[in-house]
């Protein structure tokens, strides 16, 4: 019996959860949009099944995710992933729970910032925290006039947390270009971008005007951002042997 490289049961898991992934998320778009403003209560079933289902299938890739960068990193953002998942239960239910989900969001980013300061200090590319947060500032500018007085304290919160969460990825993933943790770190920060596009298009959908297709848009972001940072934990086949050349480099 011919054995099979090791490398090849982590690729076919990965494309396994990645298919579960899609179908789930898949299901939880098209209940959303067909179950919204009262649709039939079959459709709000199969999102309110699908949604959290999608999540916890990234959750689990990230858990179990091959060559991880780091336990500290893994522990981060599993722990991140867990408020995600929370946070997609308290906003879908049918109660007003919004300030509880964006609490429950609030802490994941937090999740998230401290695996991404496990290997990068804190602004470690100041002209990606300018960016993040002048595009997050402007973002909120725009709709502060539509957002409820009494919310006002807790978006403005959120959105800074959000905002520094993007700039900590974009930034560590600018600070390791070129080394054996280039590609993890970049899936982190686009992970991370998507995840404040998600966010801005929710609130625009939320506080503004509807968005045709929110439901399309905002989930779709949203398991991409998430699917994006799962995979940052695991380091690929071409990241682990960049890291024995330089770590062959140095003795």
């Amino acid at each position: 019996m011919v054995a099979m490289p090791a490398s090849v049961a982590p690729s076919s898991r990965t494309r396994g959860i990645a298919l579960a992934v899609s179908c789930a998320a898949a299901a939880a778009i098209l209940g959303g949009a067909l179950g919204a403003g009262g649709g039939e209560a079959a459709w709000q079933w199969l999102h309110w099944i699908a949604k959290p289902l999608a999540t916890l299938l990234i959750l689990a890739a990230a858990a179990s995710a091959w060559a991880p960068v780091s336990r500290r990193y893994r522990a981060w953002i599993v722990a991140g992933m867990v408020f995600s998942l929370a946070g997609d239960v308290l906003l879908m239910l049918p109660a007003d729970l919004f300030v509880a989900g964006l609490v429950a969001f609030l802490g994941g980013h937090f999740c998230f910032i401290g695996a991404f300061l496990g290997d990068s200090r804190l602004a470690v590319r100041p002209l990606a925290w300018l960016a993040c947060l002048l595009l997050g500032g402007a973002n909120l500018a725009l709709l502060w006039p539509s957002i409820p007085a009494a919310l006002h304290p807790a978006v403005a919160v959120y959105g800074l947390v959000l905002s520094c969460m993007g700039a900590q990825a974009l930034g560590r993933a600018w600070r390791h270009a070129g080394d054996a943790l280039a590609r993890p770190a970049r899936r982190a920060a686009i992970g991370g971008l998507l995840f404040m596009l998600s966010d801005s298009l929710l609130a625009w959908n939320r506080f503004h005007a509807a968005i045709p297709l929110a439901a399309l848009w905002v989930l779709g972001s949203y398991y991409a951002a998430l699917w994006f940072i799962a995979r940052s934990v695991g380091r690929d086949e071409a990241s682990i042997e960049a890291g024995a050349m330089q770590t062959g480099g140095r003795t």
